[in-house]
């Protein structure tokens, strides 16, 4: 399996290096105008030049690091207190086996990352080296920052790995006191940990570029940090949303086929479902969660320096954006403490408690402090802007619309995915006399009616900060199109909860993984454990109670993980706003040329509107055909492997090995569809520009409704088992196979093909940036080899197209099956 990648890499090795050399043999000629390069030529202004609150805005938001480094200290605490929590001996070691499998995909993934960088790599080499011919020191530092984003996104993503996977086994063992506060406060410290350290970290990143890198390096270092966060997010993404969902569904079809229990510790599959819970779960969003705090900030510092030419309304547009994101942790360590009062107030001996109800509470008071928060620095910092002592409270209140954005969707997606959901209960109700047919169309009508709920909302809330953004801020930031900035300021707004979204989307896999833990221990066989427990952990056990809390825990954690997948497929295509802007900046010279280009009247334009459809509809596909092989491998092999009779548990070698399958169809989907969606971009932006941006809004649109169509109807799908599990107590039953079928349907639904969605329309906006200036440079030189060009790029991506599917599938001949007669 390690050299799987380099295998296949030498395999379409001929027909990259072609691309490579077509590429390459153009762009040695000399750059054709000076304004090429974009958002890498931009230079910060001077921060100290403008003073706040007597300070001037460098040694202001030096004060910014202090904070990034509480946030950091905070995760570390939380850390190392999950770590010296009491455990059993016997999930401890689950635990850990669990970690190291995690360790051998990370660093697999590792590896795989720097060979999609390559790709990158070369064309930020040739673009700003060989055709802009930037000195050597400036091309470096978009390569190094570009690593940068790469190693930030995988940093975050292993620190998670490693909380989450102390987490669950504290977890599972506090459920054995029969409590369940212990149960909800656990994963919810770990998830909290990881939101703080993500946030910190691409803070201090952002907060060292901004203050210690020269202003004219600043543009290229803010670009290659992206791009590279980006394409980290987006690897980690895909490849784990396929990983996690080809292991558990190969894990929960042995409990229809061999009517097992769920996570039977003699079913090969558990250890690589509870891998794939962490790598799906906790790498992707962690990874995702970094990037796009990141891409949402670079796009607004674009925006100010693009839009804005007044140097003092940038300074002051820059720092207040910097002090804002450094009061999102302030607001978010706040609401966690005030929450965790109540919280241990009201259920701390309780022997009854709606979990989601501390994680509800929890949303809404960082809300309310976020928005509080917002209107209080906002007056403090930029109290009169260009001269109007209006725009404060106006600015706010357009970043609140984001933050209110951020409640309020979590509470919709509720509606459609909660265990008390009317819609989640009637796909239970469908497959009761149905079966699994009537219970999938009933997860499509959730699904369906989510999509029309979440997107009026969102519609609603953006309509009101493009509304305030006409009441003069324009004018009193002489700012080029406001209502774009008000956008933006929308999507910085739905991460103005940022640690606290992160926390319980992580809040999930934790539940999930505590589960596992507790069956995988064996820990009721264990010789003489009550008497055990008792002596050195003073526990009355009932294990019966243990697995009802935590299963009912685990509910709880599906439906947070399903209300955060809609705050960043919103963010990522409220933010894709803000950065289509800056290439129109650059196409139409300010605004001032080939702006009737972008109408329906340019016919390249609509074009490229009715192309992105077809990207986002191949993409699902395509993810969800990598699963579907992946699973059936895993299938195959585990009943071929999985022995019932006289033995206690699964194999690690059996184990081992399902790992192995889920890593190599991860890794093999993951490669067909970055290098289709990669040519794809180039060739898109090679065809015409215009018909490139027609292309990235399409993208943005089909996308945002795809994913959150896919991630609540597979959310609905999820909770339908759940009830059937909790509340029915009817496992092994015909009406829980039938919902165990409709949730390995929904599986890659939501937490493969939407969830991949961000990453990919963000990371394809970032490089169309490089790309779609690429193509305006080499068309000024040679317009028909451009064209040319585009059509090379798009053979290229049609080939990894039609492999995603056709070098994917399962097998070429349907196998005749042997009919049993009845007697």
């Amino acid at each position: 399996m390690r050299n799987w990648p380099r295998s296949l890499a030498s395999r379409w090795s001929g027909l990259l290096k072609l691309s490579f050399v077509t590429l390459l043999s153009v762009l040695i000629a000399p750059a054709a105008f000076a304004q090429a390069g974009g958002e890498a030529n931009l230079k910060l202004p001077d921060l100290s030049s403008v003073n706040f609150l007597g300070v001037d805005g460098h040694r202001l938001l030096m004060v910014g690091i202090l904070f990034c480094i509480f946030g950091l200290g905070f995760g570390l605490v939380i850390y190392s207190r999950l770590k010296n929590l009491p455990v059993h001996r016997s999930m401890r070691e689950i635990s850990e086996l669990i970690y190291e499998t995690c360790k051998t995909y990370l660093i697999t993934q590792g590896k795989f990352l720097l060979l999609l960088w390559v790709f990158i790599a070369v064309i930020i080499l040739l673009y700003f080296g060989v055709l802009l011919k930037y000195e050597a020191a400036r091309v470096i530092i978009i390569l190094a920052f570009s690593v940068v984003g790469i190693a930030g996104s995988y940093g975050v993503a292993w620190f998670g790995i490693r909380v989450n996977t102390f987490a669950n086994s504290r977890t599972a063992f506090a459920s054995l006191r029969g409590k369940p506060y212990p149960i909800y406060r656990i994963p919810l410290s770990a998830g909290m940990s990881i939101g703080m350290m993500l946030i910190s970290v691409e803070l201090l990143i952002m907060l060292f570029i901004l203050l210690f890198i020269p202003g004219d390096y600043a543009g290229p270092c803010f670009i290659g940090f992206a791009i590279g966060e980006s394409l980290g997010a987006a690897a980690l993404r895909i490849a784990g949303g396929i990983f996690t969902k080809i292991a558990d569904i190969g894990s929960d079809l042995m409990k229809i086929v061999f009517k097992i229990k769920e996570d039977d510790a003699r079913n090969p599959g558990v250890i690589a479902d509870c891998t794939g819970d962490n790598a799906g779960d906790s790498v992707g969003p962690s990874a995702d969660g970094f990037e796009t705090y990141g891409v949402t900030g670079v796009a607004l510092i674009t925006f100010i320096l693009l839009g804005v030419k007044n140097p003092t309304v940038q300074v002051e547009l820059l720092v207040w954006i910097f002090v804002m994101r450094i009061m999102m942790l302030i607001a978010s360590a706040a609401a966690y403490f005030i929450n965790a009062g109540i919280a241990k107030a009201r259920y701390e001996n309780s022997n009854d408690m709606s979990f989601e109800a501390p994680l509800t509470s929890l949303v809404w008071i960082t809300s309310a402090v976020s928005i509080a928060l917002t209107f209080l620095i906002s007056n403090l910092i930029i109290p009169d802007l260009g001269g109007d002592g209006t725009q404060w409270w106006k600015l706010a209140s357009i970043i609140s619309c984001g933050t209110l954005a951020g409640a309020i969707i979590p509470e919709l997606v509720k509606v459609f995915t909660s265990v008390e959901s009317r819609h989640t209960r009637e796909v239970v109700i469908s497959a009761q006399e149905g079966g699994a047919s009537l219970g999938i169309l009933s997860g499509f009508v959730a699904g369906n009616f989510s999509a029309y709920y979440l997107g009026g909302s969102m519609v609603i809330l953006m309509a009101v900060g493009y509304y305030v953004s006409t009441m003069g801020l324009a004018e009193a930031a002489g700012m080029i199109a406001a209502p774009v900035f008000a956008f933006g300021l929308v999507a910085f707004g739905f991460l103005g909860m940022g640690p606290v979204t992160i926390a319980v989307d992580s809040y999930g896999p934790v539940t999930d993984n505590a589960q596992s833990v507790y069956e995988l221990s064996l820990i009721e066989q264990v010789p003489n454990v009550q008497s055990e427990l008792k002596k050195d952990f003073n526990i009355d056990v009932n294990f019966e109670r243990a697995k009802h809390l935590l299963e009912a825990n685990d509910g709880a954690g599906n439906t947070f993980k399903a209300t955060a997948k809609p705050v960043l497929i919103g963010t990522a295509v409220v933010g894709a706003t803000t950065m289509i802007f800056s290439i129109i900046m650059a196409l139409t010279d300010g605004l001032t040329v080939n702006v009737d280009k972008l109408s329906l009247l340019h016919a390249p334009f609509v074009l490229g509107l009715i192309s992105g459809g077809a990207i986002i509809y191949w993409f699902t596909g395509a993810s969800t055909q990598a699963v579907t092989t992946g699973a059936y491998r895993a299938v195959e092999f585990i009943k071929a492997n999985i022995r019932l009779e006289g033995v206690e548990k699964a194999s690690v070698a059996d184990s081992k090995k399902v790992v192995q399958i889920c890593t190599q169809y991860a890794q093999k989907g993951m490669l067909n569809i970055f290098l289709a969606v990669f040519f794809a971009t180039l060739s898109f932006a090679f065809v015409e520009p215009f018909y490139f941006i027609g292309y990235l809004i399409s993208i943005a649109i089909f996308g945002l409704y795809q994913a959150i169509f896919m991630a609540n109807a597979g959310g609905a799908w999820d909770n339908a088992k759940k009830i059937v599990e909790v509340d029915l107590k009817q496992k092994g039953t015909p009406l829980h196979d039938a919902t165990v079928i409709g949730d390995t349907v929904g599986d890659p639904f939501k937490d493969t093909s939407s969830v991949a969605l961000n990453p990919v329309i963000k990371f394809t906006t970032l490089f169309g940036l490089l790309a779609v200036e690429l193509a305006v440079e080499l068309t000024a030189k040679n317009g028909p080899l451009t064209h040319g060009l585009a059509l090379l790029f798009f053979l290229v991506s049609f080939f990894f197209v039609y492999r995603s599917f056709y070098g994917m599938r399962i097998g070429r001949d349907i196998r005749k099956q042997e009919v049993g007669t009845a007697d």
